[in-house]
């Protein structure tokens, strides 16, 4: 069986353009190395058939040809260990055998970057995906749909692709001897490492070295693409995230290279910032989010700035939206604004810029290139926390956190909620509970929702088995912007506006 995986998993690479057929007998015999044969016998190759003769074939096939080739490993005790972590660290190395070294890629990559940089990226994304990096077979378990709301529509997705460690990785990790190498899961020293149980293996993984705001940084993509070609441009150096007049430079520096691409910066305090700020990095992607296609509600201007088009984005959190063809003029204002900020405090819109020593002002920009025309997007944020609100009040408040509890990064300040895989099963004893009429608050795992549906429930005149799903699935995105406003530090109210203006009067 393993020999018949092995010409499989060949034809996949060879499907796929990892390997030519000048690669073929030296990948055949690395992979006879890694299970451990001595050669691999001619009738096994003469009964061969080949189940990826196309892209679509080799794509559908893989998760089976990997999954045989796990079983057989355990049963011949090759692995240790089957669980999920174990299984995901020995078919990474079988990928990793399957791949061009990092030169060659990053040499096809600027070689194609000549032509086009989305012929460049194209490419990239594509050997992402096919090496496993970016496990499609897991991303399509993620459950998506979109939401109108009054500002949009907003992009839902309850995220499956994570895969849940099994019990003996759990203590294996606890018991692992603790290293710090590579220092986090951004850092460059990831590209080819063999993992451990308590760090993700990577010999699957590349990454291309980009020069932005002349500092040296990498592009890689995000093995789990919450939205399409979702990318992480990151620092060369391990070094904390931090919001600054460089950053914006960085920011349109790289939509100037590649102006098909957004990219985006969580905020740099706890709270409002992203899930690692130990290490400085953007996110970014070719798609349009709601916040993208938000209109400017109110034009605004800043004094020795009349050059550069300014407004208040209609959205649920507080965007100053800048556009100018130079973007020195652009990054002038921008670190204007955010240095302004940084020491705002306005007590009668409940903004403070630091109590007790603490600060709490940062801002969360996001670019990109509209013809011409630079565009950049600064998100203000505050990350104050009260005995009311010990999350933050500009966090989702505590009667949403039944949907949404986690911190607001950039993602979902830029309209896509992310939501914990909990809910798939959780919304699903729902819908059961509420056509059979059952008592929520009877139910263990439903009694946290019972408020929000006896909430919204009467909205609708019919319920029934043909549309229960979609007006949960509507009600989960009008949760999502009732986050967006518990976030946003001047509410969409004629107050907040006001408030936002006097703080916009004061750069």
């Amino acid at each position: 069986m393993i020999q018949g995986r092995i010409l499989d998993l060949v034809d996949y690479a060879l499907a796929t353009d990892l390997i030519t057929e000048e690669d073929k007998v030296y990948t055949i015999n690395r992979l006879l190395e890694l299970f451990c044969l001595e050669e691999l016998e001619d009738d096994k190759v003469n009964a061969h058939k080949n189940i990826c003769k196309t892209r679509e074939e080799a794509e559908n096939a893989l998760p089976e040809i990997l999954g045989d080739m796990l079983d057989y490993a355990y049963e011949q005790e090759i692995t240790k260990e089957n669980g999920v972590v174990y299984r995901d660290l020995f078919d990474t190395k079988i990928m990793g055998m399957l791949l061009p070294r990092p030169s060659e890629v990053t040499k096809k990559f600027w070689g194609l970057y000549k032509k086009s940089p989305v012929d460049a990226t194209d490419y990239f994304y594509t050997i992402s995906r096919d090496s496993d990096y970016i496990r499609r077979y897991r991303i399509k378990k993620d459950l998506k749909w979109t939401a109108e709301t009054e500002y949009g529509t907003l992009d839902i997705t309850i995220n499956l692709s994570k895969p849940e460690k099994d019990p003996k990785a759990i203590a294996a990790a606890k018991l692992a001897k603790q290293s710090g190498y590579p220092k986090c899961l951004l850092c460059k020293e990831n590209v080819g490492y063999g993992g451990r149980v308590n760090h993700p293996a990577r010999q699957n993984h590349r990454i291309i070295p980009v020069t932005i705001n002349e500092s040296p940084w990498f592009f890689q993509y995000s093995p789990y693409v919450y939205y399409n070609e979702h990318c992480i441009i990151f620092n060369s150096s391990h070094t904390p995230m931090k919001i600054e007049r460089a950053t914006f430079g960085k920011l349109l520096d790289f939509v100037t290279q590649f102006p098909h691409y957004f990219v985006g910066s969580n905020a740099d305090l706890p709270i409002v910032g992203g899930s690692i700020l130990s290490h400085d990095h953007f996110q970014g992607g070719h798609y349009e989010f709601a916040m993208a296609k938000a209109p400017v509600e109110k034009e605004i201007s800043f004094l020795g700035y009349e050059d550069v088009k300014a407004g208040i984005v209609k959205w649920p959190m507080s965007v100053i939206r800048l556009d100018c063809p130079d973007k020195e003029r652009i990054i002038d204002l921008a670190d204007k604004i955010l240095l302004k900020w940084r020491d705002y405090t306005d007590e009668d819109a409940f903004v403070f810029a630091n109590t007790d020593g603490e600060n709490h002002n940062t801002i969360t920009p996001i670019a990109r290139k509209r013809g011409e025309m630079f565009e950049l997007d600064l998100v203000l944020r505050n990350n104050i926390t009260t005995e009311e609100h010990p999350l933050g009040v500009y966090h989702p408040h505590a009667k949403l956190h039944h949907i949404k509890k986690e911190n607001i990064g950039l993602i979902e300040v830029m309209g896509l909620a992310v939501l914990p895989a909990r809910l798939k099963e959780e919304m699903a004893e729902l819908k059961e509970a509420v056509l059979s009429g059952k008592d929520l608050r009877r139910e263990d795992t439903l009694a946290k929702h019972a408020d929000w549906v006896e909430e919204f429930l009467p909205k609708y005149e019919n319920v029934g088995e043909e549309n229960i799903d979609d007006i949960i699935n509507h009600e989960i995105g009008l949760v999502f912007s009732q986050v967006l406003e518990d976030a946003g530090v001047y509410k969409c109210t004629t107050q907040g506006r006001e408030a936002f203006l006097r703080f916009v009067k004061s750069v």
